[in-house]
């Protein structure tokens, strides 16, 4: 657990925060696992008010059209979490500024909540600890997934690769050279279709599977042992059911591995697929050649390119700008 901070006999009256996008489920930790990527994410600006509640002001960037009814909105369900827990005696005004497309398996409606919820927390008397704003991200979380998953909001709130129980966050060590392609095709796939695909019952061969193909990953992280990771980064369960809903994707995985890849997979509901690698150099040829791929499904894509030890949401002085990296190549 993270110190409490001290309290301030004088907190802002507002506050910016900036909370990376994320690789959620990491083919193998469904709803479990996930790691913050560098190079795009969402803004949240929270003002303090008199008047008691939450109230959306305006959401701009590159989605406009999301719900302003605080229960509807991730952000603003969060921050009503908060507020309930809390009861600091004011409310919230939150503008949102989005940089993660919805539907893009880059956790979009995390980056909300957590950007919300950080910024938030600078506005308390006594701010809480990162691990105790977990609660009120899964809250905020549960209103597009439908389920209260940390595999994004954990990542987000302590940064790199986090293992996400339902009541606790695990922050994993890999080795500081291991880095992410990620490449997001210009296609929306939307979390709640593709979470319908898994409702059938799975074998119980295939949970045997993917229990070993986790448990493997994680040892391998842990040990820094490329061939354990290699040999476990195998999705049993999810990639079969969904990677039909995302086109091209089996060329795109083909060429993260034939570029050297540890191991690739759909990147959270998708469509957005990730690819580990053992140094920068083999992502971005992983990420040039998985970018190529999509582009002979007709799709045009963004790349990403992100040590797995990635940031963690953050307060942004006034005027900054996210701070997020280098990380996005066009």
């Amino acid at each position: 657990m993270s110190p409490s901070p001290s309290p301030d006999p004088f907190p802002p009256p507002s506050a910016r925060a900036f909370a990376p996008a994320s690789v959620g489920n990491v083919a193998v930790g469904f709803d479990l696992l996930g790691h913050s990527v560098a190079g795009a994410g969402d803004i949240a600006t929270v003002r303090r008010t008199e008047a008691p509640g939450v109230r959306i002001s305006a959401i701009r960037g590159v989605v406009t059209d999301l719900p302003r009814e605080p229960e509807a909105n991730t952000a603003g369900a969060a921050l009503l979490s908060l507020l309930a827990a809390q009861a600091p005696g004011f409310g919230f005004e939150l503008t949102l500024d989005k940089g993660i497309a919805l539907g893009s398996g880059m956790g979009g409606s995390a980056a909300s909540c957590v950007a919300a919820l950080v910024a938030a927390n600078a506005l308390l008397e006594v701010p809480l600890p990162r691990e105790a704003l977990y609660p009120h991200a899964l809250a905020g979380e549960s209103v597009a997934s439908g389920a209260r998953t940390g595999d994004n909001v954990g990542p987000m709130l302590l940064g790199g690769l986090v293992l996400a129980t339902p009541d606790r966050l695990l922050r994993l060590s890999p080795p500081a050279a291991w880095h992410c392609a990620l490449v997001h095709p210009h296609f929306v796939l939307e979390t709640l279709r593709a979470r319908e695909v898994l409702a059938a019952p799975y074998p119980l061969a295939a949970l045997v599977q993917q229990t070993a193909n986790l448990s493997q990953v994680l040892l391998g992280c842990e040990r820094g042992d490329a061939a354990l990771v290699r040999a476990g980064l195998r999705d049993a369960l999810v990639e079969p059911r969904r990677a039909p809903l995302v086109p091209g994707f089996a060329a795109v995985k083909q060429a993260a591995l034939d570029a050297g890849a540890m191991g690739a997979s759909l990147s959270g509901a998708g469509p957005s697929v990730f690819a580990w690698c053992e140094d920068a150099a083999t992502a971005r040829a992983a990420a040039a050649a998985m970018r190529t791929a999509f582009a002979g499904a007709g799709l045009g894509s963004d790349v990403f390119v992100s040590p797995l030890d990635g940031p963690a949401a953050a307060l942004l002085p006034p005027g900054a700008d996210s701070g997020a990296g280098p990380g996005f190549l066009r």
